[in-house]
């Protein structure tokens, strides 16, 4: 964003939250990450063991829950920066993004890896 401020470009960032995308969809992430696990070397998985990769899963199912599913929220957002005189540097779009990723990004890293 800074680099391009001397050529007169101004960038805005759209942070968005979770959303029910087909990025976001569980079961194709689920897939993708079966199929990367399965091509590890043994040491790897041995290190990670099996139990890592069963959590990381289900806490993809129950995160899915909270996914927003309506788009228009990161739509609008983009719309405004894009046609607006004076756009903002940063978006948040969703819930989660505004309440919970936007201030623990003021937080020290530290205290922001606790939580």
């Amino acid at each position: 964003r800074l680099e391009m401020r001397p050529f007169g470009v101004k960038v805005s960032m759209i942070e968005p939250g979770y959303f029910k995308t087909m990025i976001t969809n569980v079961e194709n992430l689920e897939k993708n990450f079966h199929s990367t696990w399965k091509k590890l070397p043994e040491e790897i998985r041995r290190s990670y063991g099996e139990a890592y990769l069963k959590k990381f899963v289900a806490l993809l199912k129950v995160m899915q829950k909270g996914f927003n599913t309506d788009l228009s929220k990161v739509t609008n957002c983009m719309e405004h920066a894009l046609t607006s005189l004076h756009p903002r540097t940063r978006y948040s779009a969703g819930w989660d993004a505004k309440l919970l990723y936007l201030p623990l990004s003021y937080l020290p890293s530290a205290v922001m890896d606790t939580v």
